[in-house]
């Protein structure tokens, strides 16, 4: 006999998905509590981090403070018990959920396990009434925006300067920390059938390479207009660029900046990313009710 999600209430429907997201994945996800298991998230953050001056990205005591206030802390073990992957967020006074840290070890990012994190998170919000999520992320990390935006269905309009300050970790080393401000809206149309599997894929216009209004550091068509939208580009692997050529990662970040913050200044979203690294920046108002 199968499910019928229509019968569903949102937070249930979000709740089935989360846990079908999780077996895809061959995780176990879990609202985690206890003492030893959140010291290991600490471990499993500094695995995926490293180390920084001011010590693991988020240590154990607040972990066990965020946990014992009933906010969020998710964990994910693979089918033989072992920590996987691990999410945290609070809430915050405006009602939204907040994000601050997401994570999966080396080797298994590719296997939907973020994904599922995620899917589990957006479900505990939905269960306690809350159906908008934020967090930030680095703009030039192509990977991330794509994940954000085409596969969870998020939107972003809010760019941020130096967010953090410089970063000493062995992913941002000691670039600026510019970020973008994800809103994730946990019952839109959109983000339900996101989280059912249906990627928000968007991909070039034709020709549109060939009308470019800037070029990378890499002497590549960086920023293109076409048909109302515009379309900027984010480098493949800026983490692997920062090690080998830092001067060129650090015009990528000045460049992209710049086009970011003109295009939300003029009423601009972005709202979907392509699988070789170009936003698609929309005009707000053409925006369908789907991301509403």
């Amino acid at each position: 006999m199968s499910l019928n999600l229509d019968a569903l209430s949102l937070a249930e429907r979000a709740q089935f998905t989360a846990v079908s997201a999780a077996a895809k994945a061959n995780v176990r996800v879990v609202d985690e509590h206890r003492r030893e298991s959140l010291k290991d998230i600490e471990g499993l953050l500094v695995a995926i981090w490293g180390m920084s001056p001011q010590g693991a990205p988020i240590p154990f005591d607040l972990l066990r403070s965020i946990s014992h206030a009933g906010c969020n802390v998710s964990a994910a073990y693979t089918s033989e018990g072992v920590l996987c992957g691990a999410a945290v967020a609070i809430v915050s006074p405006d009602g939204s959920t907040y994000s601050l840290i997401a994570g999966v070890l080396p080797g298994v990012a590719d296997k939907g396990v973020g994904f599922a994190l995620k899917q589990h998170q957006r479900a505990w919000s939905l269960a306690r009434g809350i159906e908008t999520m934020t967090w930030t992320f680095d703009p030039l990390v192509s990977r991330n925006a794509r994940f954000n935006l085409s596969k969870l269905g998020a939107v972003t309009s809010e760019y941020e300067r130096n967010f953090y300050g410089a970063m000493q970790d062995s992913i941002n080393a000691n670039d600026e920390s510019d970020r973008l401000v994800v809103l994730w809206p946990l019952s839109s149309t959109r983000s339900s059938k996101c989280s059912e599997g249906s990627v928000h894929e968007v991909s070039l216009p034709p020709g549109a390479l060939n009308n470019a209004r800037e070029y990378g550091p890499d002497g590549q068509p960086a920023l293109l207009e076409s048909a109302g939208s515009l379309w900027c580009r984010a480098p493949q692997d800026i983490v692997a660029l920062r090690k080998s050529n830092p001067q060129e990662a650090a015009m990528w970040r000045l460049q992209l900046r710049d086009i970011m913050e003109g295009a939300f200044a003029s009423g601009f979203i972005a709202s979907g990313v392509t699988r070789t690294g170009w936003y698609k920046l929309t005009p707000a108002a053409s925006l369908t009710k789907e991301t509403a």
